[in-house]
Formats: structure tokens, sequence, C-alpha cells
């Protein structure tokens, strides 16, 4: 149990009824004088086209069968490592004093510019879990929170080189984009003892195209198992279309819909060694449970959408202020 009262430990005294009482009526976050880190895009030009040819028929005919795809040691241990290392660092320099709670239980949210904003920058979500009846932290930050996003790959060095490296350019090229672009990416954590659930979904509700055109990635940076909380997914599920949509207005967000009712012998386990690569169909329902287990479950996650012959919705939840950067141009 965290007992320092020090920024970062715990919230604003005067603040701690109101954020307790935030957390019991909506999912996601509650901002506290949200004040992003403040770091400037890397430069970088769009690269030519990658020849096709990353995923072989067999892959491609799976992925269009069941909507997903494993690739087996997609990442080098010396690349997952240095990924975990530069957001020790991150996690490390940040204060605790201006975050948001994460959850996907609920999605009733108010108007959150700490979480709209994050679209554009680097920033921390605690999991729900995470605070005492106090409102102060029950363990460390580093054991505390849910994820970082929603712009690794636009402002760290070392993230933006594994969203653009080639062999994520020629899987989205054997994939037959024509002009892919990370529209978010985030650390996720699955804390060991706190990790929180997250509810069956399609990538496609939070992140709609016309056509549909998301497609996920989660780079496993640590084993994950049944027992801390892995991917589970239904198999061919994306055949199905996409269920229902998360809407953005002058309210905050909402669903159009109620979630559908699935069947959980439906579901299978994706468990992956750490360097795993996932590749998920933006329809397809997927999710994972909570992580009771003492290890946590690292992973990096993008989204990518074609920016050709694609239009991004104006009510989707990410409303940018400058266009992202595509991976390739054809």
């Amino acid at each position: 149990m965290v007992t320092s009262k020090e920024p970062g430990d715990c919230y604003r005294q005067n603040e701690t009824r109101d954020c307790k009482q935030f957390r019991a009526i909506c999912s996601t976050v509650q901002s506290r004088d949200p004040s992003p880190v403040p770091l400037k895009p890397l430069p970088s030009a769009a690269a030519a086209m990658p020849p096709a040819g990353s995923l072989t028929a067999d892959q491609l005919s799976f992925f269009d069968a069941n909507g997903y795809l494993v690739l087996v040691s997609f990442s080098s241990a010396e690349e997952v490592q240095a990924m975990r290392d530069r957001m020790s660092e991150l996690v490390e320099g940040y204060d605790g004093d201006n975050s948001s709670v994460f959850s996907t239980k609920d999605h009733r949210q108010l108007k959150d510019d700490y979480f709209f904003k994050s679209a554009e920058n680097i920033s921390f979500f605690f999991e729900e879990k995470a605070f005492g009846d106090d409102g102060c932290l029950r363990q460390p930050k580093e054991l505390s929170i849910n994820k970082v996003g929603h712009a690794l790959h636009e402002h760290d060095p070392v993230f933006k080189k594994f969203a653009f490296s080639e062999n994520v350019s020629s899987l989205f090229s054997s994939l037959g984009y024509k002009r892919p672009a990370v529209i978010q990416s985030m650390y996720i954590f699955k804390q060991p003892g706190i990790g929180g659930e997250v509810v069956p979904h399609q990538d496609n509700t939070f992140l709609y195209t016309e056509p549909l055109s998301c497609t996920g990635l989660w780079l496993a940076l640590q084993d994950a198992t049944i027992t801390n909380g892995c991917l589970w997914a239904i198999p061919g599920s994306h055949k199905n279309g996409l269920q229902r949509r998360m809407i953005r207005d002058e309210n905050g967000t909402h669903f159009d819909r109620p979630s559908p009712l699935y069947d959980q012998k439906e579901f299978v386990p994706l468990e992956v060694k750490s360097g795993d690569f996932v590749v998920i169909h933006g329809d397809l329902v997927h999710q994972s449970f909570e992580n009771h287990s003492p290890v946590s479950r690292h992973a990096l996650s993008l989204h990518v959408v074609d920016m050709e012959g694609c239009k991004w919705s104006k009510d989707n939840w990410i409303q940018r202020t400058t266009a992202p950067e595509p991976l390739y141009a054809s």
C-alpha cells in the first residue's frame, strides 16, 4: 500500500471524492488537470511501397478464414527488450499527477479532454483496481498502470522504429493496403493481480472507416497464457460483419446499440510467446480476461487503417488535428 502523499501516489485531497464517484459511473477516464507528455512528432517521410510477399498464400488463406493470424518470432528478443526498457524509462519519468482510469466494461463516458487528446500524444491510464477507497494507489505506479497511449508510434523513437519497420510495412503490402497508417498505439501492461478484463469487441467499432479497413496488430512483449490474460477470439467471427459502433458527439462517447451476447464456448485462446505477433481483422470478435496471476503480460498494440480509398469517420473518438503519417504510399 502506498502511504506517501507525494504527487503520483495519490490524487489531490480535495479531488478524492469526485474521483471515486467518477470511477463508479464512468468506464474510461476522468482527467485531472490534463497535461500530456510534451513531445514533438519525429520527422520521417513516407517510404515507397514495399514488395508484396511477407505473408504466404497459406497464411493469407488462414487469415481470411479465421480473422486472425499468429506470426511466430516476429520480433527478436533484443527488439522486445528495447521496447520494455524504453517503457520502463517513460513510466519512471512520469510523475503520476495527471492521469486517468481505463476500463472496457462500461463506456458511458463524459467529455474528457485527457482521453481525447491522448490520440496525438503519450498519456498514462491506470487500472480500475489500482486505487484504494482513499483515492491513493494501492501499489507502486509501475504496477498500477493499465496502458500508455495512443501515439507512441509518433513521439517515441523506439516504438516508431518498430511501427515503421519493413516487417510491418511489408505485412500490409501483402494484405493489399495502398496507404496504411497507424492510427493508434498502446503499450498494455496487464498487471499481475489487477490487470483488467477487456470485454468482447471488434476493433472496427472504435476505428471506423468507409469502407472498413482497420487491422489490429498485437506484439507479445512477454509470454501470454491463459493464466495471465492472453487474447481469446472467435474464429471466423469477422465474416458476420460489424455489430455496433462507438460514436463521439458533444456529450462524449456512446455505443449506437447494445453489445451482442457471445457464447464463451466459441472463443479459443491465443497463447503466444514473447516476440510473437498477432494480426487481427477489424471485425474479429476478441477479448481477454483479468490477470489474477502473479505475472504481468506486457504487449504492444497497433491499429492500422488505409488512407487511400477509405474515409475516416467524423464521429470516431479519434479526431486528429494533423493527418497520420503513412507507412508507405503506393
